[in-house]
């Protein structure tokens, strides 16, 4: 039986929960640390807690790959859109995108507070694609709500990728 609901929790753990029976379907335990945030695609999800990002199927939730995160932040909110995009936001303000197939992190940014605001209020809290999957809105701890969008005049000459994903991205 597939997942109605997927969860993650403060105890390390992500849960597969059948609502009509109100029971946990399976628990995964492959975060060291509290998941804080989830993103769904519809034939996988990727889960993500202080120290990592994990990559798992749907609908049985088998491990796939960990992101090669070097990440120096709590990720608060993620979201993927349908051309496997993973933006993660933290609690920093950094703001980074992902090749979701290769775990590779293409991009990175970090918002700035509106004017009065704090620098330590530049977190994001949560954050979601537009239908169009091209348009990307982030909700900031300085009350603010942000909507960011591809750069049309990107090529590969004025933003090279240099990347090619290692032998193995399965490890711990």
């Amino acid at each position: 039986m597939d997942p109605q609901v997927i969860t993650g929790s403060h105890g390390s753990t992500v849960k597969f929960w059948d609502l009509r029976n109100g029971k946990a379907l399976a628990t995964l335990t492959h975060h060291k640390k509290s998941v804080r945030a989830l993103a769904q695609h519809p034939t996988y999800f990727t889960s993500a807690s202080a120290d990592d990002i994990k990559k798992f199927t749907l609908p049985r939730g088998e491990f796939l790959h960990n992101m090669l995160t070097q990440q120096k932040t709590i990720i608060n909110a993620m979201t993927v859109n349908q051309e496997g995009v993973l933006a993660t936001g933290g609690d920093n303000g950094s703001l980074s995108f992902w090749d979701s197939k290769s775990g590779h992190c293409f991009q990175q940014s970090r918002t700035i507070v509106q004017p009065g605001s704090l620098d330590s209020e530049a977190g994001i809290h949560a954050l979601s694609y537009d239908i169009t999957g091209s348009r990307l809105v982030t909700c900031e701890a300085d009350k603010s709500i942000k909507m960011w969008k591809e750069d049309e005049n990107a090529t590969p000459e004025t933003h090279p990728v240099n990347f090619k994903a290692p032998i193995d991205i399965r490890r711990f």
